[in-house]
């Protein structure tokens, strides 16, 4: 199986591109965006070594479902998918800002809360909750988005005292981001499932907000299984997760968190493999549907063809 960890297309009409931790993003004429999701993948905000196969063909698809889902509460940037690994949409500006919607005290939110932190981004946050209970309403927890290194915890008073977002479209933001994740609990639930935190994130065509780049894809969100979580939580266990926590777990383990000086462990065929069926376990958990594998021997010219050819369309 092969992996794509690098692309470097020359389209026609190609202004620049930018490469993300995971997505190549082609500007086509300061129009389109050419969002290209490679099988890269990252954890604590480091990309790891080897590529995952199907694992951008997984996260494209599901995010292209839930833009389709979502387009009756806020506009989005998508227009089409040609490539299982591609979606093209709108060229907008983005916010400076990650809009990070919490409903339960689960990842980065529990980990503070057990140093005694008991405001994160400016939400204070209740006393003797245990890991993975539910707040009483979701909370809002914004990081700033950066292009190099650690995205940090910000607050919505320093959002709009920076200047970051205006303080009429933060409240526009904050509004989408709930209503977001209202309808991405309810198709959770259906599924037997709950989701447990996602980010959002939003850009600007003239004054108008659309919703872009993911969303509810297991690197964006974590999901946990309906069934059994009270019961899991009266008796203080683990939940089962639907998510990419389980690769930041398995580096834990292995004593690296991201910090200076640490050595990402080795990543053998046995674990590429694991981590590639974990990803594809998630398409099916969340979406329903059983995930058809597409060929990924030559995928740059798979893409590449596919891309060209609707490009010449418009």
């Amino acid at each position: 199986m092969e992996a794509l960890v690098k692309t470097d297309f020359k389209f026609e009409a190609q202004k620049d591109i930018y490469v993300g931790k995971v997505r190549d993003v082609y500007n086509i004429n300061n129009k389109f965006l050419v969002m290209v999701v490679s099988d890269r993948i990252s954890a604590f905000d480091v990309v790891l070594p080897k590529g995952i196969p199907y694992k951008g063909q997984v996260l494209n698809q599901i995010a292209a479902k839930f833009l389709d889902a979502t387009s009756d509460i806020i506009p989005n940037w998508k227009i089409a998918t040609p490539d299982p690994m591609v979606t093209i949409g709108r060229l907008c500006e983005p916010f400076k800002v990650e809009m990070v919607v919490r409903g339960y005290l689960s990842g980065h939110a529990w980990r503070e809360y057990k140093q005694g932190k008991r405001e994160l981004c400016g939400v204070k946050l209740p006393e003797g909750m245990k890991e993975n209970d539910k707040f009483i309403t979701p909370i809002i927890t914004p990081t700033t988005k950066e292009a190099i290194g650690h995205d940090e915890d910000i607050s919505k008073e320093d959002i709009i005292k920076h200047g970051l977002v205006s303080k009429e479209d933060y409240e526009k933001l904050e509004k989408y981001t709930l209503a977001l994740f209202e309808r991405g609990q309810e198709m959770a639930k259906e599924r037997g499932l709950i989701l447990v935190d996602t980010k959002y994130e939003f850009g600007k065509i003239g004054s108008e907000i659309y919703l872009i780049d993911e969303i509810h894809t297991p690197d964006s969100s974590r999901y946990f299984y309906l069934e059994g979580y009270q019961e899991r939580q009266n008796n203080s266990q683990p939940q089962r997760q639907l998510s990419k926590e389980f690769v930041r777990e398995w580096l834990m383990e292995n004593g690296f968190q991201g910090l200076e000086g640490q050595k990402i462990p080795e990543m053998t065929p046995e674990i590429i493999n694991q981590i590639s069926e974990r990803y594809i376990e998630l398409y099916e958990n969340i979406v329903g549907e059983k995930f058809q594998r597409q060929q990924t021997n030559d995928l740059l010219k798979r893409i590449e063809t596919n891309v060209s050819n609707w490009l010449e369309t418009q």
